[in-house]
């Protein structure tokens, strides 16, 4: 489980919610994901001439750095999106969401942003909303609660895949040893943000896994039934993932569609031809 904690604050500042799902790893950089659901206001950005945008700029880097020397969080990147008042672009409909409400986590560097916010989408639309305006709606309750923790941790995959492990471990060992001589270390199953959920093979822990995806960088688009390889590195040796995206998963609350990731972790420049088709297929008919 790579999400760490939300929070739910409206864009004034209302502190409505914070819940801290699995404590902080120790000297790690993650990210601090931010998702806008605040009414969308059609204006354009005024234009501002250079010395005013310099020193509000400067205003925002201090302050932002004052907060975070108050919370013991050191920031060292902030991304942002450019616009520009002649090519101003309306947000899609999808965007345009009714509320005052800003979610936040931190989490591994390595999920996927997209998807992330596919599942506080989801905890939008079913806790959120009908609680708005956040200043004066009731508590989020337990039952509630566990909803937010159990879409965030991927209860609804890891349950299928608690019914099937035994078949996935005894296929996987066949692989493992049909592949070992060929590169192949480690088969890894996670849901569809890149969040851990089965580690299989002996030579890298769950925690070997984390360090490699987090040196591994951001993960492109993969189309279902295919797959990538990326290289990272791991005490200085470097490493090939190859990752894949299944095609098949779950489906959270009738609503969100979730895919498994099939990753496998090999020697640099190993070569597995046409061996994570053969791997998906197994393990798909085994999921699916």
């Amino acid at each position: 489980m790579t999400i760490y904690n939300i929070s739910i604050i409206t864009s004034s500042g209302f502190p409505y919610y914070y819940k801290e799902i699995k404590k902080l790893p120790v000297r790690i950089k993650l990210y601090q994901r931010f998702y806008d659901f605040t009414e969308y206001v059609d204006r354009k950005p005024a234009p501002i001439d250079p010395i005013s945008h310099f020193e509000l700029n400067a205003g925002l880097i201090s302050a932002l750095f004052e907060f975070a020397k108050n919370l013991d969080k050191k920031i060292r990147t902030l991304e942002f999106k450019t616009s520009d008042n002649e090519n101003f672009e309306e947000p899609s409909i999808d965007d345009k969401d009714k509320g005052d409400v800003l979610i936040c986590a931190q989490t591994e560097t390595y999920l996927s942003h997209k998807f992330v916010k596919e599942k506080i989408k989801l905890i939008y639309n079913l806790i959120v909303v009908p609680k708005m305006p956040l200043e004066s709606a009731y508590i989020i309750d337990e039952a509630e609660e566990k909803k937010i923790i159990d879409i965030l941790t991927d209860q609804e995959a890891k349950k299928r895949i608690l019914l099937k492990e035994s078949e996935i471990r005894k296929q996987a060992e066949v692989f493992l040893e049909e592949m070992g001589p060929y590169g192949l270390n480690n088969i890894v199953v996670t849901s569809f943000d890149l969040s851990l959920i089965l580690v299989l093979g002996e030579k890298y822990s769950s925690e070997d896994i984390d360090t490699i995806l987090r040196n591994m960088g951001g993960i492109p688009r993969i189309d279902p039934l295919k797959w990538k390889f990326l290289q990272s590195f791991y005490k200085e040796n470097q490493i090939w993932v190859y990752v894949i995206n299944s095609g098949v998963g779950v489906t959270v609350e009738n609503k969100l569609f979730e895919p498994y990731y099939y990753l496998l972790f090999t020697d640099s420049e190993s070569y597995l031809a046409e061996f994570p088709g053969k791997l998906t297929t197994k393990f798909n008919n085994i999921l699916g």
